[in-house]
C-alpha cells in the first residue's frame, strides 16, 4: 500500500469511528452544543495532520508479531485506536509544549493556544486530549486480560515523558542561556524521557500486549534495543537540524539560535579548549545569525561532523548486535524491531 492510502486508511479509523466515539461520550453527559462542538474541533485539530509515525507503527508491529500477511477489518481497527491512544497522547504532549515554548505554528498552521479565541482554554484541551485516551481504552479493552497493562503503559510513559520535559525546561530555557547548565550527562537523560519512551518503546509494547507476547523478559529485550534507538534518533535530528539540507528536511535549523540543549553543543562542551569555550558562551544561545555563524565555525573547527558519523556507525552495529541477540522462540519477532532500526539508520530528513 502507498504511504499516502496506508496514512489515508488510519486517519480515517480516528475521522469516522474515535472522533464520533468521543463526541458522543460528551453528549452523553450532557454537554452543551457549544462545547461538544469545541471538544469536536479540538481532536481533529490538534491530532489530525502530522505522520502518525507512532500510530501507525502500532498497526505495523502487531502485523510483523502475529505473522499475517493482513489483518482483518477488525483486527486493523483495534490495533489502529491503540495507534491513535499514542497519537493523542503525542498531540497532548504538544499542545501544551508549544504554549511552554511560546512555539508559532504546528504542522504548518497556528498553534492551537494562538488559534483565534483560545487562548489559556488550550490548558484545559491538553488535558481532554489525555483524557481521551482512557475513555477510549476503556470503550475498547476493558475486556481484555491486559486491560490494566495498557493503563499501567500509558500513565507510566506520561511520567517519563514530563520528566523530561521537566529536565529540558530547566536546563535550556530559550531567554536564560548557561551553558554550565549543560552536559551529555543530562542531554541523554532528556532525550530517553522526553523522546525514546513514547515514540519508540510505547507503539511496541502496545502491540506487544495485543498480540499476547508481552512477557517481561520480552519487554525487557525491546527496551534493550528500543530506548537507545530512540536516543540515537533524537541525536541524528540534532545533528540533522545543523547539518542537514533545509530543502530537504523541510525546515531551517534553528537549534543555535534557541539555545537547545543539543547533542553537538554539549559534545563541543566536553572537548573545547577554554579560548573554544569562550567563543561558544559567547555566541550560543543568541537571536543572530553572524553569532550563529561562529557556533558552526567552531563547530568545523572541532570536527563534530566525523564525531557524529563515527557515532552512527558504532550505534547502528551496537543496535543490530542487540536484535540479534533476541529469542525469537518467545515470541518477539527481530522483523520488528528491525523496522524500527531501518527507518532510522542514516536517515536524512
Amino acid at each position: 500500500m502507498a504511504p499516502s492510502a496506508k496514512l489515508q486508511k488510519f486517519e480515517a479509523v480516528f475521522l469516522n469511528k474515535i472522533v464520533p466515539e468521543l463526541v458522543q461520550d460528551a453528549k452523553d453527559q450532557n454537554m452543551p452544543k457549544e462545547a461538544v462542538d469545541w471538544y469536536e474541533r479540538n481532536l481533529v485539530h490538534n491530532t489530525v495532520g502530522g505522520k502518525c509515525n507512532r500510530g501507525m507503527s502500532v498497526v505495523d508491529t502487531y502485523q510483523i508479531l502475529t505473522g499475517k500477511e493482513s489483518l482483518s477489518d477488525e483486527e486493523y481497527e483495534r490495533a489502529a485506536i491503540l495507534g491513535w491512544c499514542t497519537e493523542l497522547l503525542q498531540a497532548y504532549f504538544l499542545v501544551a509544549d508549544d504554549m511552554m515554548d511560546s512555539s508559532k505554528t504546528r504542522r504548518g498552521q497556528p498553534c492551537w493556544y494562538l488559534v483565534d479565541g483560545v487562548g489559556t482554554i488550550a490548558i484545559n484541551d491538553s488535558f481532554m486530549l489525555e483524557a481521551a485516551i482512557y475513555k477510549l481504552l476503556k470503550i475498547h479493552f476493558r475486556s481484555e486480560k491486559y486491560y490494566v497493562d495498557l493503563l499501567e503503559l500509558f500513565h507510566e510513559t506520561t511520567l517519563q515523558t514530563e520528566y523530561g520535559q521537566l529536565l529540558d525546561l530547566l536546563t535550556a530555557p530559550e531567554d536564560r542561556v548557561n551553558l554550565a547548565n549543560f552536559s551529555l550527562e543530562k542531554h541523554s537523560f532528556i532525550v530517553i524521557y522526553k523522546t525514546a519512551f513514547y515514540s519508540f518503546y510505547l507503539p511496541v509494547a502496545l502491540a506487544m500486549h495485543m498480540a499476547d507476547v508481552a512477557s517481561e523478559s520480552n519487554l525487557a529485550a525491546a527496551k534493550e534495543v528500543l530506548i537507545p534507538l530512540g536516543e540515537y534518533f533524537q541525536i541524528q535530528d540534532d545533528y540533522l537540524d545543523c547539518y542537514g539540507d533545509p530543502a530537504h528536511i523541510g525546515k531551517i535549523g534553528t537549534d543555535i539560535l534557541d539555545n537547545k540543549c543539543s547533542w553537538l553543543v554539549n559534545t563541543a562542551l566536553a572537548i573545547v579548549t577554554p579560548e573554544q569555550r569562550q567563543i561558544l558562551e559567547e555566541n550560543y544561545g543568541q537571536k543572530d545569525g553572524e553569532k550563529e555563524k561562529k557556533v558552526k565555525e567552531l563547530y568545523l573547527e572541532l570536527g563534530l561532523e566525523g564525531r557524529y558519523k563515527a557515532y552512527e556507525e558504532k550505534t547502528v552495529a551496537e543496535l543490530k548486535e542487540k536484535i540479534e541477540k533476541v529469542d525469537e522462540s518467545k515470541g518477539l519477532k527481530k522483523a520488528a524491531l528491525y523496522e524500527f532500526l531501518n527507518k532510522v539508520a542514516g536517515r536524512s530528513k
